[in-house]
């Protein structure tokens, strides 16, 4: 698979030969399937929390005498099925949702969802950018260049670049990544991706 190189202009400046092991593979939707959900599982956070009986204020005291009332027996004005009582098996912050998935059926998910864009040709490949400053304005051309602009788009460089990523903060629907954090979600989950020359090498390297 040939690719076009621009630069920051928009401009075509060479051809780039994309392996098709790693652009080129049949798309797994059960593999992008289980990925997705096991991403989107590792970010939830247990943060919910409902009290039981034993944490719920009050309710040392025996409401009646266990004989002789002609009412039902009970311990305590806490039990779950008091009003105001302790919640039984309710939402704890030690809840893990975390999804294992095999190591290689997320390494097909990851090719699947690069094919993906591949074949739909929104990949486009810039040889590198050039800001000597963090400017919001030049980020802005730069999309324009590449026409690219008024999307979603997911920005991949080989390393996290602090000017880009200053540039890119104040445009919504741009996001930056480094290769190495690279992942299905964002992936599919953009428009375009844009990717530098040297971040399309890494990701070869580390999948072909």
């Amino acid at each position: 698979m040939e690719l076009k190189v621009l630069n920051v202009q928009g401009q075509e400046v060479k051809s780039i030969s994309l392996s098709d092991s790693v652009w080129g593979v049949e798309p797994h939707q059960q593999a992008i399937f289980d990925t997705v959900i096991s991403q989107q599982a590792a970010l939830r956070q247990g943060t919910k929390k409902t009290k039981t009986r034993a944490e719920v204020r009050g309710g040392g005291k025996k409401p009646w005498r266990q004989k002789g009332t002609g009412r039902a027996r009970q311990g305590s004005i806490r039990a779950p099925h008091w009003r105001g009582g302790g919640v039984t098996f309710g939402p704890t912050p030690d809840i893990n949702y975390k999804k294992s998935v095999n190591k290689k059926v997320r390494a097909l998910a990851f090719k699947s969802a690069l094919s993906i864009k591949a074949a739909e040709q929104n990949i486009v490949i810039i040889d590198k950018f050039e800001f000597t400053k963090p400017s919001t304005k030049e980020m802005i051309s730069t999309m324009k260049n590449l026409k690219v602009e008024d999307q979603k788009i997911l920005v991949v460089t080989k390393e996290n670049d602090e000017l880009l990523i200053k540039s890119s903060n104040n445009i919504a629907g741009i996001k930056t990544i480094p290769s190495i954090k690279l992942n299905v979600y964002d992936i599919l989950n953009a428009h375009k991706l844009v990717m530098t020359e040297e971040a399309v090498l890494a990701v070869e390297e580390v999948y072909s």
